[in-house]
């Protein structure tokens, strides 16, 4: 069936769900959500109890609460944009950050297309990036209540509208570009902090990737948001793959079609003075790694872990010009520092082996300060060689020891190093 365009016309919907957003949107609902304090769960209970005693419909009150309190969760990810948004708490959790969603509407837009399908729009934060890119947007979602949040975000938009209905069910025109972000979380089962669990295989996605597959073949160009664990081994051979990522927090996997070669990059955004700048690495040649019994070089650089996502360590050694320590060891071995936003940079003071015993006696007689411990490529953990190492309860001074638990050139061993 397809899907149906359901307006607010004035009247209430017969779906109580539907019908308690439409209050938060207008009239007393609306002046109730936007009187309240800033959220504090120490206060709520008692807040509740006093705006019932005041004559408010507890069901209303109840919403309202429940909006401020999720407003107050998704702050740190999307920023004063939540204070005229409706929320739920799946789509708080899915909700793309702004500065991605901004970024994957300028793509589409320059990609020539001009109207966006978004199948499973959610709360529709990104079908608002779309429109802000100045693209027609249909937005459909399956459930009529968040499809009412929905409603009520991009409310502001002339060239959205919100549909009702299936992905699997919305027809998208070879002119069109789609959009999918399929949920990945379990609704109604959340843990004791309020987060729902996560979906791992592609096929309990909802709708699931055979959807998106399916889509892809349909549109023009089609973009897929997924999760940042999502397996390199499932790319498809005719989808382009990014792992996107911003201030080292890999946010996303982004599967592309009809934009851009086949391939594998990275994204890393890194943000100064509130604006997120973007940086690509492609895979490319790979300068390999060092030959065994070579010592690594006096810089050691440590990839962003969007890099790491993306399997692209042997890039980032190609623009550093270096070697990656090992396979799989995540990290790059250099003669000379050079500067790119997508590495931190330690100086090599010693190369120990990996050994507690030959570690503790190298710390021995040495300043007290802090000691990382940092750790790729080994199956080692941390927290029992920090044991084995006897360190002191309690450090003084300045001079921290970092100590970086990896491989070099095939063989386990301790790099201590200073951040440079």
């Amino acid at each position: 069936m397809p899907p149906i365009y359901w307006e607010h016309n004035g009247a209430m919907s017969a779906d109580p769900a539907v019908a308690l957003v439409e209050r938060l949107q207008h009239g007393a609902g609306a002046e109730l959500l936007a009187g309240l304090p800033p959220y504090d769960e120490g206060t709520s209970l008692s807040l509740m109890t006093r705006l019932r005693d005041a004559g408010h419909d507890p069901d209303l009150v109840s919403a309202a609460l429940t909006q401020a309190r999720l407003r107050s969760r998704a702050r740190p990810r999307l920023g004063d944009l939540v204070d005229r948004l409706l929320l739920t708490q799946d789509g708080v959790e899915q909700a793309t950050r702004p500065p991605v969603a901004a970024r994957r509407a300028t793509l589409l837009a320059s990609s020539g297309v001009e109207h966006v399908v978004d199948l499973g729009c959610g709360l529709g934060l990104d079908s608002m990036a779309f429109a802000q890119a100045g693209l027609a947007v249909t937005a459909v979602e399956a459930d009529p209540a968040v499809a009412a949040a929905a409603r009520a975000n991009l409310a502001p938009f002339d060239r959205v509208r919100v549909l009702v209905g299936d992905a699997h069910d919305t027809d998208v025109g070879a002119a069109d570009a789609a959009f999918l972000d399929p949920a990945r979380r379990v609704p109604g089962h959340a843990d004791t902090r309020g987060r729902t669990r996560r979906l791992t295989r592609l096929e309990d996605l909802s709708p699931p990737f055979e959807t998106v597959l399916a889509v892809a073949q349909q549109a023009r160009v089609t973009a897929a948001k997924l999760s940042p664990a999502f397996p390199r081994a499932a790319v498809p051979h005719d989808a382009a793959a990014e792992w996107v990522g911003i201030d080292g927090d890999v946010l996303e996997c982004t599967l592309w079609w009809g934009l851009g070669p086949p391939g594998r990059r990275a994204v890393v955004g890194t943000t100064t003075d509130g604006e997120v700048s973007w940086h690509e690495v492609r895979s490319g040649p790979h300068p390999g790694v060092l030959a065994p019994g070579a010592d690594p070089g006096p810089w050691l650089a440590e990839p962003d872990r969007t890099v790491l996502a993306a399997d692209l360590t042997g890039a980032v050694a190609a623009l550093v010009q270096g070697q990656e320590l090992s396979d799989d060891a995540g990290y790059v071995s250099a003669e000379h520092r050079v500067e790119n936003p997508v590495v931190r940079w330690y100086a090599v003071r010693e190369v120990l082996p990996l050994r507690a015993r030959t570690v503790r006696a190298w710390l021995r007689g040495r300043a007290g300060g802090p000691v990382t411990i940092k750790k790729r490529g080994v199956r080692t953990d941390p927290d029992a060689f920090r044991s084995e190492l006897r360190l002191p309860r309690r450090t003084v001074g300045d001079d921290e020891v970092i100590l970086v638990l990896t491989t070099v050139a095939g063989t386990p061993a301790v790099l201590v190093v200073d951040r440079a």
